[in-house]
C-alpha cells in the first residue's frame, strides 16, 4: 500500500514540462534575469507576471530529500522523474542569457545610471499593467472585500520592505547566514528584490567584493568569508520553497492576493522620478606613472561619468620626482551603490529639478512596458496555466 502511494505521489510530483515549451520557458526565464539586474525589482515579480511563479516554487521544492536519495543510490532514471530539471534548466538558461546580453551586448547597469527614467519607467509600466492582468485572473468571490484584506496586507507589507534603511551590521558567521537566508527569499517573492535586502542589511558591498576576490590570490579568504552566505542562501531557499508551495496548494488565492500585494508595495522604489542617494566605495588601487595613458585621460576628465563603476586619479606618491615622467599615482576604481531613492511629481517640482529630470523619457518607458504586457499575456496562455494546474 505504502509503495503504490509513494508512486502515485512520484506521478503527482513529475516535472510536466514538454520540449515543445522551450521557446517561451526562455523567454520567461530572460525577463527573470532582466529584472534581478535592476534594483528593486526580482526575478519572482517577472515569474509570477508571466504566470510561472507556482511551477518555480514547486520545481525548487523538487530538490528534496527524495530526489537526494534517488542522486546517492544512483536511481538516474528515477531522479529525472522526480527532479524538475527540464523546467529548472531552460529557465536558468533564459536567466544566463539575459545577464550576459545586458552586461556585455546593452549595458542595462550603465543605462540605469545615464537613462534611469527611461528603464524605472519601463519596469514601472510592467508592473502597473501586470497587477491589473493578475487580478483579472483571480475568480470573482475572490476580489470581493475578504480578498481586500490579503491585498492591503501584502501591500503594506511590500513598502514597510522597500523603505527600511540601511544600517550598521555585524559580519559574524550567523549575520552572514541570516543575510543570505533572507536574501534569497526575497529573490523569490515577487515586488521584494534581494539584492535591496542585502543593502538593508549592509552586506550588499561586503558580498560584492568577496565575489571580487574570487579567481585572485585572495580566492581561499573569499571562499571563507561567503561560506556562510552560500549555507545560508540554501537553507533559505529549501525551508521558504517549501512554506510558498504549502501556501500555493492550500491556499492559492490568498497567496496570490498577497503576492500582488508585494508588487504594489514595490511601486513605490520603481516610479521613474527619484531623488537617489549613492554611496562610492573604493574596489581597486593601481599604481601607474603619470605618463600612461589611461592617467593622462583621467587628467583630461573635468567630472566622473554616471556609470556603476568608474576609474579616477587618486594620490600622487612621489610628487617631489625630479622630472615629471617619473611620477607615480595612483588610479582608483570606484563602485556606487544605491543606498536610497525618495520619489517625486515632476510637475510639481522646482524648474531646477524639473530640468534635471527627464519627463519624456519616463512617459515613453511606462508606455513601452505597458505595451508589453500585451505580450506577456501571451506568454502566460502559452502552457502556463495548464502546466500550472498539473503541477499543482
Amino acid at each position: 500500500m505504502a509503495e503504490k502511494k509513494s508512486k502515485k505521489e512520484e506521478e503527482i510530483n513529475r516535472d510536466p514540462t514538454d520540449w515543445r515549451e522551450s521557446p517561451y520557458l526562455m523567454i520567461k526565464g530572460f525577463l527573470m534575469g532582466s529584472a534581478d539586474i535592476v534594483p528593486g525589482v526580482s526575478g519572482g515579480t517577472m515569474a509570477l507576471i508571466t504566470g510561472i511563479y507556482d511551477r518555480l516554487i514547486f520545481a525548487i521544492k523538487s530538490a528534496d530529500s527524495t530526489a537526494i536519495g534517488h542522486l546517492l543510490k544512483f536511481r538516474v532514471k528515477e531522479l529525472v522523474g522526480h527532479f524538475h530539471w527540464k523546467f529548472l534548466f531552460l529557465l536558468l538558461s533564459g536567466v544566463f542569457l539575459a545577464i550576459v546580453f545586458f552586461t556585455r551586448v546593452v549595458p542595462l547597469q550603465i543605462y540605469m545610471f545615464t537613462h534611469p527614467e527611461m528603464v524605472y519607467g519601463l519596469f514601472f509600466g510592467l508592473i502597473v499593467g501586470s497587477i491589473f492582468l493578475l487580478i483579472a485572473e483571480i475568480k470573482a468571490e475572490e476580489r470581493k472585500w475578504r480578498g481586500g484584506l490579503p491585498l492591503i496586507a501584502g501591500t503594506v507589507f511590500g513598502f514597510w520592505v522597500v523603505t527600511l534603511v540601511p544600517a550598521d551590521t555585524p559580519e559574524t558567521f550567523l549575520f552572514v547566514f541570516i543575510s543570505g537566508a533572507i536574501s534569497i527569499c526575497a529573490m523569490i517573492l515577487p515586488g521584494i528584490s534581494g539584492s535591496y535586502i542585502l543593502l538593508i542589511f549592509r552586506k550588499y558591498d561586503y558580498i560584492l567584493g568577496e565575489l571580487g576576490r574570487l579567481g585572485t590570490t585572495e580566492t581561499f579568504t573569499a571562499l571563507i568569508n561567503l561560506a556562510p552566505f552560500i549555507l545560508g542562501a540554501l537553507t533559505g531557499l529549501i525551508l521558504f520553497s517549501r512554506v510558498l508551495s504549502w501556501l500555493l496548494k492550500n491556499f492559492h488565492a490568498t497567496t496570490l492576493l498577497v503576492l500582488i500585494g508585494f508588487l504594489i508595495g514595490s511601486l513605490y522604489v520603481i516610479w521613474p522620478y527619484q531623488e537617489r542617494t549613492f554611496e562610492e566605495s573604493v574596489r581597486e588601487v593601481k599604481v601607474l606613472p603619470i605618463s600612461d595613458p589611461l592617467v593622462q585621460e583621467l587628467m583630461e576628465r573635468e567630472e566622473p561619468p554616471m556609470a556603476p563603476r568608474y576609474q579616477r586619479m587618486g594620490r600622487v606618491l612621489n610628487p617631489d620626482a625630479t622630472f615629471e615622467q617619473f611620477r607615480r599615482v595612483e588610479v582608483e576604481t570606484v563602485s556606487r551603490k544605491l543606498m536610497s531613492s525618495e520619489p517625486f511629481l515632476p510637475w510639481f517640482v522646482s524648474d531646477e529639478k524639473r530640468a534635471e529630470t527627464d519627463l519624456w523619457q519616463g512617459m515613453a518607458g511606462m508606455s513601452i512596458g505597458l505595451v508589453l504586457i500585451v505580450g506577456i499575456a501571451y506568454l502566460r496562455r502559452k502552457n502556463g496555466h495548464k502546466k500550472t494546474e498539473q503541477v499543482r
